[in-house]
């Protein structure tokens, strides 16, 4: 076969898989119909093994090693599980609509814009896009009525957490309604023929800078201009058609502005990844068939051991604790509140008892949302 003709084969093979993809997603659609009516839980993670060992058994003879077969399969699993989770929730709180509108940080391109379709697309058939320029003006947004949601990033492998979006979730009557986790891969964006060597300025959001911090410390004469998002860092690129000056950003995002990638991989951590928030006016009920996070914050106090004493209440009901982060208290001088995320429903009779517990032993608790988890870590195989 001549090289063109492989291609056309090559092409018609993607598109035979890509219509089997949306073949089995529909099916585990279906599962998640099934499961529902037997009050079954939406992951079964025997079964899952199962189906692992026996479609590693199957490539075997057709030359696909265990190793490519597993990666592959974990990636559709975790989409049926995460395609049933949304389904499933939007039967219980109504939430599968034909249009939401969703407030985010930045323009199309950014980060937050990738994580918004990306959360979405899966519960919406239209998604009605309100970039803004600051997290304050996104949360206002759902608080005024002009979105039905905001994504907000509030932490990153590299960089941490986003104390900016902690402090506003202390303040807003808003819900925490969902949350998914992101990959997020930098790269340095340029007009069409940049020459790396003589560029002047990098420009993109004080976080993003924060996440590359290594790679900027090895540039030289080279200034940093922060803006709102990344994507508004593209944007400026393109309108001063200047080669000296660059954008960090997401590749697919700087292609949306006719920019071209300069160098990839720039952050401080191999496995860059953000996890956002989705928030709403009213909190949603999570199925029991879901896992579910909690998340609160509490003020205890400066009383010698009142933190421990705390969380010992956690543990004495067998609640599991993922994220304690604490934060100062406006107005009050080294005290600070903390903030808690908990794998647990918040109609669970262990968590219900834990708050009573919590309302009793500290000066103050508020629970800023319960929702399902995004985090559907990959079934181990035994040897």
């Amino acid at each position: 076969m001549e090289l063109d003709q492989i291609r056309t084969a090559i092409s018609d093979t993607d598109q035979q898989l890509l219509g089997l993809l949306a073949k089995r997603r529909a099916l585990a659609l279906a599962v998640a119909e099934a499961k529902l009516s037997q009050n079954k839980p939406i992951r079964d993670q025997k079964r899952e093994q199962e189906l692992l060992l026996s479609l590693i058994e199957q490539g075997k003879p057709l030359g696909l090693d265990a190793q490519y077969v597993t990666r592959i399969y974990h990636v559709i699993i975790e989409d049926s599980v995460l395609q049933q989770q949304a389904k499933v929730q939007g039967q219980l709180n109504g939430e599968h609509t034909p249009a939401v509108r969703v407030a985010f940080l930045g323009g199309q391109g950014s980060y937050s814009y990738w994580a918004t379709q990306k959360y979405f697309t899966r519960r919406a058939e239209r998604i009605i896009e309100l970039g803004c320029d600051s997290f304050n003006d996104i949360v206002k947004a759902v608080e005024t009525g002009h979105a039905d949601y905001a994504v907000l990033p509030i932490e990153n492998t590299s960089s941490g957490s986003i104390n900016e979006v902690y402090d506003l979730l202390q303040h807003t009557r808003l819900s925490i309604v969902g949350e998914l986790t992101h990959p997020i891969e930098h790269c340095l964006l340029g007009l069409p023929g940049t020459d790396l060597s003589k560029v002047r300025q990098v420009c993109s959001h004080p976080q993003v800078i924060a996440q590359c911090s290594q790679f900027l410390l090895g540039l030289t004469n080279v200034k940093i201009e922060y803006c709102e998002s990344s994507s508004a860092a593209f944007a400026k690129v393109k309108a001063l058609q200047d080669p000296t000056i660059i954008a960090i950003g997401g590749e697919e995002g700087g292609k949306l502005y006719g920019l071209e990638v300069l160098t990839r991989e720039l952050a401080n951590q191999k496995q860059n990844v953000s996890r956002f928030i989705v928030v709403a006016r009213k909190p949603v009920q999570v199925a029991k068939a879901i896992p579910a996070k909690t998340t609160f914050i509490m003020y205890t106090g400066q009383q010698p051991g009142a933190l421990v004493e705390a969380l010992l209440v956690l543990k004495q009901h067998g609640i599991s604790m993922s994220k304690l982060e604490s934060r100062p208290i406006p107005g009050n001088p080294w005290e600070e509140m903390f903030y808690v995320d908990v794998s647990a429903n918040l109609n669970d009779y262990a968590m219900t008892r834990a708050l009573e517990e919590l309302n009793n032993l500290t000066k103050f608790v508020k629970v800023l949302g319960c929702y399902p988890s995004d985090e559907v870590t990959p079934t181990e195989i035994q040897a």
